[in-house]
This record gives C-alpha cells, structure tokens and sequence, in this order.
C-alpha cells in the first residue's frame, strides 16, 4: 500500500474535504448529534478502510439511510436506544458476509450501475448549487427530491436564487476557477500541482477570503455558511460527545426490526457502491464483496459502541478518491485519520471554510460523474441498454437512491424477459488439457446479466498458463454486462500468460484486443 502513497496522499486530502460536510450534514439530515457524522467518518475511513478488500472505496455515514435514522431515533425513544439497533445490525451484515450473501451484488445489470453513477453526478450539482451562492435552509447530504425542510431540490435551487450571498458566490466562483484551471492546465505542467491538489488550494483562498473579508458588510460570509464541527471547552467536554449504548432495551422487537432494518439497506448500499466503484476503477480491480460485508459489518459495531451513525461504502467519496488518482486504501484510511486529527486540533479553523467552495469541489466531482458524452454513449448501446439506464437516472433525481435503482432494475429485467426465453446451459466448459491447461467455453445462445457471477467465477478460476478457447457461434444475444466481463478478462489475461482464441461465426481472432468493439461490429457482420 504504501508504494502508492505518493497518489494516496493528495487524494485522502480531497476526499477529506468532500467527506467533512457530509458526515456533519447527514448528520443533522438525521436528527442526530452532529458528532456522531464525524464519528462514522473516522470509523468508516480508519477500521472499515483497512478490512475491506476494495482499494478505492470510502466509507462513511449515507444520505441513503438518513429518513431511516431520524424516524428510528423518535421511534425507539432516543439516540441511546437507537445505537444498540446500529451495533445489532453490524452482526447482522457479519452473518452476510459469512453467508456469503455479497454475491447479490453481481445482479444488477450494468445499464442500472451506470445511471446510478450518472444520477448521483447529477444530484449532487443540483444539491450544491444552493450552496455554491451561499444559501440553503437543506443540511448538506440530504439526497432525496422531497428534502427535510419541505423543499424539494428544484424549489430549492430557485429559492437560493432569491438570497444569493456576494461573498460565497465570490469565492466559490473562484475555487471553481481554480479547480478547472488545475485540472486542465497546471497538472500537465509540473509534477508539483499533481502533488498539490487543487481542492486543497481552493480551500485555503476560501479561508483568507473569509478571514480578509468578514468585516465587509458586502462580502462577508456568515456562520450558516460555513463547516460547522463543535469545537469541545476541554478534553472532557470532547469525551462527552461520544454517546453509548443502551443495552437494556436489547429485548425489544422494534430495535431488532431496525437492526435489520439498517443491516439490509446499509448491506445492499455497498453492494451497488462497490460494483459502481469497480467500474470506475481504471485498473479494473474486482473488489471481494464478502468480505466488504464482514468490513462493514465489524466498522457498525464499532461506530454503533462510540456514538456513531451507520456506515456503507459510499459513492460520492469514492468517485472523489478516484477522480484525485487514490490507488489504493491508504487513501481512504489517511482520510479517516485527517478526520480524527483535525476535529481534534483545529475545528477553529475548519469552521472558517466556506461551505460555497466545497460545493465547487463537489462540483466538479459531479460533473466527471454525469459527462453529457456518457447518455450518447449509453445511446448508441441500444434501447436495452438506454432505456433502463435513463429509468434509474430520473428515478434517483425525482425520489431517491435505492427507490432509483430499483425502478431502472425493474425496467432491466423486463426488456430482458421481452428479449429473451429460458435456457438453463448458458455455460459450457471441456478441458482439452494434454499436459498443458486448455480450455474450451461454450456459451449458448442467450446469455444476459444473470449469468454474470457464475462466468467471473469460472473466469477468475482459470489456472495461469492457460489456452482458452472461447466458442460464441451458437449465441445469438450476449449481454453488453457479459461483453464487458470478457474486456476486463482480455486485459487481466495477459498478466497470467493466458492466450484467447475466440472462435465466431465470422472466423477466429488470436488474442483480441477489445471484445467491445468485436461485437459492436458482430451484428452489423452478420
């Protein structure tokens, strides 16, 4: 891990800064102490980073489990009650992770993954741009289109509209110019501005801005409009942030409906998160969903015994990872540990950052989520493939993350059921070997995402060494999730010395370079 730390560094920076907000918004989106946000950052960068198999992932508190968060607390008669729901649902999430339940992640079509990823991009533009001019009565992490305090995110928007703050809009115009100018410009110029993020560069102008500035009746920026951590008196009042929980109600039916409850959306919260990440990934890691589940699951038990919220993978803060060239968890472990460090010794002065210039941030990391070249992309794909990928990205905008997903997986298994008919051997597999491993898979004629688990697991098996022989002459539809699997196998394959001869009713191919594009061009050929 540490051989990318040099990358690691300036990326846990960047998430720390797109993290810091989110835990205290949701947080507050909640009902819940703001502490407790902060608490399951830390938990979630720290312990959860560093046993879970995935290298680019972030966890943290979800805006996904907020509305179930702020009804529990009322429900079960106080945060204290609540905890014990939090600590049950971790033993929950561990007994997935040894059922080996992570596998349901494997389930969701591509199409659905993408506009999960394109939907959140958009959402979080739309959220921040009450931020960025320096008004919204909404605790930043709220996700959902019907929000806390009554607005729903375009009312918001236009509502911000009426209350533009000169100096927020100022100076988060300028972190804004900084981030492109950054991005576009200055990393390609010197290796010292990919060392130096320009996330970090924004922050520091937000903080003299507001230092230089907040005796200007013009352009000065208030408390609302700042990072609010709560700044402890003593080392006691900062150990009496931390609450405990209250085993006594343990017996109770409703705390174990809401451990379950908690375990079940925070479970499959990951699951998506992990598949999405995955993609986003550019050295195609497949990350070990079991043992995300067991990281989870052990990070809730921790967090719930502290004070904190519940905790997933989530995929604002790792796409954030991601786009700032994370390579492996010790961004996501570092992060967690600016967390602990700087609440610790300098809340002062993370509540003179603008909440304004972290909007541009999230800005950008929006943006690079929801590029407008992605819905021509997903376009030129074909109905099957655009029709649920926009189904999900409406849904998420208009209500909220897993109703989204579940909208465009609904719309996904009906085209495949419109498209397709039963046929239980999509996989066929002869060992040829003599002496050496060959390999012979035949796929049958109709193979779709349901098949993609079992043929990354045979994929995966494959000893180094190998000679695959790859027979696609009886499939007439093939899956662009399954296409998918066998680019990222055709790239893999060449560090474990396995050769490719993929056999077609057009002729054979040695070794091809881009299953996409063999296929792209397939049905025009046939």
């Amino acid at each position: 891990m540490f051989k990318t730390l040099k990358k690691d560094l300036p990326a846990s920076i960047v998430v720390f800064f797109v993290a810091l907000p989110l835990c205290l918004g949701i947080a507050l989106a909640s009902g819940a102490p703001l502490f407790s946000g902060l608490i399951a950052g830390i938990v979630g960068g720290i312990v959860v980073g560093s046993l879970s198999g995935s290298q680019i992932g972030v966890s943290g508190p979800a805006a996904g489990l907020a509305a179930i968060v702020l009804t529990a607390i009322g429900a079960l008669g106080g945060y204290q009650n609540f905890l014990v729901a939090v600590v049950l649902g971790g033993a929950i999430q561990l007994l997935f992770g040894v059922l080996k339940a992570g596998i349901i992640g494997y389930y969701f079509p591509s199409s659905v993954i993408k506009g999960m990823l394109t939907g959140i991009g958009i959402i979080i533009i739309l959220k921040q741009i009450p931020h960025f001019f320096g008004y919204d009565a909404d605790p930043e992490g709220d996700f959902a289109f019907f929000q806390v305090d009554g607005e729903n995110t375009f009312s918001e928007i236009f509502n911000s509209l009426n209350f533009i703050s000169p100096g927020a809009t100022i100076v988060a115009a300028l972190g804004l110019g900084i981030l492109i100018l950054w991005d576009k410009v200055l990393t390609k110029k010197s290796k010292i501005f990919q060392l130096i993020q320009g996330p970090l560069v924004a922050v520091v102008i937000g903080i003299l801005f507001f230092v230089l500035f907040k005796d200007n009746e013009f352009l000065s920026i208030s408390g609302e409009q700042l990072v609010s951590v709560p700044i402890p008196d003593d080392a006691a009042s900062f150990m009496n942030q931390f609450s405990f929980p209250n085993f006594s109600v343990i017996t109770r039916p409703e705390i174990w409906i809401t451990a379950f409850t908690i375990a079940l959306v925070a479970s499959l919260e990951t699951l998506l998160c992990v598949e999405a990440t995955d993609k986003l990934d550019p050295e195609r890691r497949v990350t070990p969903t079991n043992r995300e589940l067991l990281a989870q699951g052990t990070g809730n038990i921790i967090s719930g015994l502290i004070g904190g919220l519940p905790i997933t993978q989530v995929i604002v803060r790792s796409s954030a990872n991601i786009q700032s060239g994370g390579k492996s968890k010790m961004s996501a472990i570092i992060h967690g540990f600016f967390l602990l460090i700087s609440v610790i010794l300098i809340p002062r002065l993370l509540n003179m950052i603008p909440l304004s210039v972290l909007a541009a941030i999230l800005f950008i990391v929006g943006y690079k989520l929801a590029k407008p070249a992605l819905f021509k992309k997903m376009y030129d794909l074909g109905w099957k493939q655009f029709v649920p990928f926009t189904v999900t990205v409406g849904g998420i905008i208009f209500t909220d993350l897993l109703v989204g997903i579940g909208l465009g997986l609904g719309v996904g298994i009906i085209v495949i059921l419109i498209k397709s008919y039963q046929n239980s051997h999509f996989l066929h597999i002869e060992d040829k070997s003599n002496g050496k491993h060959r390999i012979k898979m035949t796929l049958a004629e109709e193979v779709t995402f349901f098949n993609k688990g079992a043929i990354l697991k045979e994929l995966d098996s494959l000893p180094r060494d190998t000679y695959l022989e790859l027979d696609v002459r009886k499939t007439r539809y093939l899956d662009n999730d399954i296409i998918e699997i066998l680019d990222d196998f055709a790239y893999k394959a060449k560090e474990r010395n396995i050769d490719i001869k993929l056999i077609s009713e057009l002729g054979t191919v040695e070794n091809p370079l881009s299953f996409i594009e063999f296929f792209k061009l397939r049905p025009k050929s046939a």
